[in-house]
């Protein structure tokens, strides 16, 4: 089963030409980078901002994984520090979660667009040679005849158009996601710095502030 399923594929990547390893790679790429912004992307709760933090303040704390749930520690861990000037801190904080919901997103992005111009280069490539072989009429000799070198060569554009219109949507819908978790981030670090937001002393002892240059950096 598996070695008549290898040999279909390679019948398939030989038919489609030279431009179908490379969509082949620029596939597994694509899936790799999809399945870590899904991995990546996961909130670790169903609470907002504020109820979060507040339920960290009260001594609730989580054990699970994810953005927001380690945005709300390192904010609570700050919070608790009692700085006067507590949004370059979380900025400096918060900016690894930001990142992580960024991550890869300008590869996939790259691997739609590129698939299908990808693709159609090998249709042409094989247009080519087909009308070439009308020349000497060898195009006759051959299984399926024209219409069969036709389909050949139509075969790139199918596998262009198979990589980039699922990566399209699932990065779409990633990326709404991962719009929405920044706006939260955003919230959060707004809300820690009101007077409102609570201390969580139980998250550390208050320190002396380092000294912190025009740009608030440390």
């Amino acid at each position: 089963m598996i070695s008549e399923f290898l040999q279909a594929l390679f019948g398939y990547m030989e038919a489609g030409g030279w431009v179908m390893p490379p969509l082949m790679i620029a596939t597994i790429v694509l899936w790799y980078a999809i399945g870590y912004r899904i991995a990546a992307l996961k909130r670790g709760t169903e609470r907002g901002a504020r109820p979060l933090i507040y339920r960290m303040a009260g001594g609730k704390h989580s054990t699970g994984d994810g953005v927001l749930l380690r945005a709300a520690r390192k904010g609570m861990e700050l919070r608790s520090q009692s700085y006067t000037r507590l949004r370059p801190y979380l900025d400096d904080a918060f900016f690894e979660e930001e990142r992580a919901l960024r991550k890869f997103n300008m590869l996939i992005l790259t691997i739609v667009l590129v698939a299908p111009l990808l693709g159609l280069l090998g249709t042409v490539i094989g247009m080519i040679e087909t009308f070439d072989s009308l020349g000497d009429m060898s195009l006759f000799s051959q299984s399926g005849g024209i219409a069969g070198g036709i389909s050949q060569a139509l075969f790139t554009t199918q596998m262009g158009l198979a990589v980039a219109i699922p990566g399209l949507l699932v990065n779409g819908a990633l990326n709404r996601k991962a719009l929405e978790m920044q706006l939260e981030l955003a919230q959060m670090k707004d809300f820690l710095c009101t007077a409102d937001a609570p201390r969580g002393e139980h998250f550390g002892k208050a320190q002396a502030e380092p000294d912190m240059d025009s740009r608030g950096n440390a």
